[in-house]
């Protein structure tokens, strides 16, 4: 697929926004400003056709969930850029050391340029708004590669941002892998990825080429844990709500589950039955999402057909038929007590299948979870305040939810971001601005201070001076 032949290929694009950025290196707020309002106006003027374009790309994915996932999160970044973005841009006071004084420091943040943004299947209006409200409220020129596995999306968003900004603002860029792996070798001043950690290497290896910075937004096995004494049918409620939504095609949904080892067959019996009330309907629900395509949905079979060679015992939680390869749907199953061996071990799962295992003390879900690489987010199920927060001690994860699980990517308050193989860098909010901003130090002497003691020829005084202030 190559690039859409009424852009400007993207090499273009870059050199134009960055004559742009260089003849307006620090727009003011009025100008920051108009360009988020313009970006709100495309979502609430578009929202039918966004929803239209990301149902027919996925084969059947809920209007609501393309509202609750995507346009609501998405609109409210923006609006919160338009709240903080003035303040956010606002020099930050630093204190000067008292040897240095009547000077006086700040923080200046500044515009790095141009940032580009690569976009994936899974949410592809959230995860291209996302980090590029954080982008303009920064002040910067935006590039945007959109998944070519969201074709009639990804022309809809090309053709609105067209109607809405000049290229030298922002621009989105259509095209296959060979199109993305150009556009991750692009002099960017900063790009932001997300999408797999095994691409996610391949882009910070293009990426520092230039030395751009990059915002990696990757994935991993998220756990979710069940502690002692929680009850199972509340974990189960919103642990299956956090692994269905987007029929489990979701960078922080709920991985794998692990829960006491006496609790095992409840836990599995609540979560079939919560699935079935939330979709009454089965597999021919309306409110369930399909697979996105083909090949998303054969790599799915392969992990079932994985599990079952080795004689683990699945339970599907639909009634009726549990698949319809024509239509890529696939209900959810559980894996009951799965070996580290399978396939669904050993990699993100990314759909609507979930092992559930047992442990035996908090202490051994601890280590399991700790024996794996670090994953994008934690779930953890609770009522024991203490014990929670020694959890959260002794893990190591980009983000967590207690009792509850996704919902703190929808906080903007809340810096999301990775750790490890499931990502480096935060954006949302203020912690986007920040991200997209050089934070340039500056310090202003003072006409009277005391520098011209420290200058050679160095006297004794300097020596008495340097031991005294050695001393306080």
């Amino acid at each position: 697929m190559k690039p859409d032949e009424g852009t400007p290929d993207p090499c273009t694009l870059l050199e134009m926004q960055r004559g742009a950025h260089r003849s307006a290196p620090y727009p003011e707020w009025d100008v920051r400003r108009d360009r988020l309002e313009r970006l709100r106006r495309l979502l609430v003027d578009h929202e039918s056709a966004i929803e239209e374009a990301i149902d027919a790309d996925f084969g059947g994915r809920p209007r609501v969930e393309t509202q609750v996932a995507e346009l609501f999160p998405s609109i409210a970044e923006v609006r919160a850029a338009l709240r903080g973005g003035r303040r956010w841009m606002k020099p930050r006071g630093a204190w000067v050391s008292k040897w240095f004084l009547p000077a006086r420091a700040w923080i200046m943040p500044r515009p790095v340029g141009v940032v580009g943004i690569i976009v994936p299947w899974n949410y592809p209006l959230f995860l291209a708004v996302g980090p590029l409200a954080g982008a303009l409220a920064a002040g910067n020129r935006a590039m945007i590669k959109m998944s070519e596995y969201t074709p009639a999306f990804s022309s809809l968003l090309q053709r609105l941002v067209g109607q809405v900004f000049a290229p030298e603002e922002v621009a989105v860029v259509a095209g296959g892998a060979d199109v993305a792996a150009a556009f991750a070798a692009l002099p960017f001043d900063h790009l932001v990825f997300t999408g797999s950690t095994s691409v996610g290497r391949k882009v910070m290896a293009a990426a520092s080429a230039n030395l751009t910075p990059v915002t990696l937004e990757l994935g991993g096995k998220s756990p979710a844990v069940v502690a002692p004494g929680y009850p199972l049918e509340r974990a189960a409620t919103r642990i299956m709500a956090g692994k269905l939504l987007n029929a489990g095609q979701t960078c922080i949904a709920p991985d794998y589950v692990l829960v006491p080892r006496e609790g095992l067959d409840a836990f599995v019996g609540h979560a079939r039955a919560r699935a079935r009330a939330m979709y009454p309907a089965g597999l021919a629900d309306r409110d369930y999402c399909s697979i996105v395509d083909a090949r998303q949905y054969e790599r799915l079979l392969g992990y079932l057909d994985d599990a079952t060679a080795s004689g683990v015992r699945p339970v599907e939680l639909f009634d009726g038929p549990a698949r319809d390869d024509a239509a890529h749907r696939l209900g959810p199953v559980i894996l009951v007590d799965p070996p580290h061996s399978l396939v669904a071990m050993k990699h993100e799962i990314f759909g609507p299948i979930l092992p559930v295992l047992p442990y035996d003390r908090p202490e051994d879900a601890v280590a399991f979870v700790n024996a794996m690489a670090y994953p994008l987010a934690l779930y953890w199920f609770d009522d024991d305040r203490r014990r929670a927060a020694w959890a959260l001690e002794q893990t190591h994860v980009g983000g967590a939810c207690i009792n509850e699980t996704l919902l703190h990517v929808a906080q903007e308050e809340l810096p999301f971001g990775g750790v490890g193989p499931s990502g480096m860098g935060h954006y949302h909010g203020k912690w986007g601005f920040d991200t997209m901003s050089k934070l340039t130090p500056v310090f202003r002497q003072s006409r009277l201070n005391g520098m011209g003691l420290f200058m050679p020829p160095y006297r004794p005084v300097v020596y008495r001076l340097l031991k005294l202030m050695k001393r306080l």
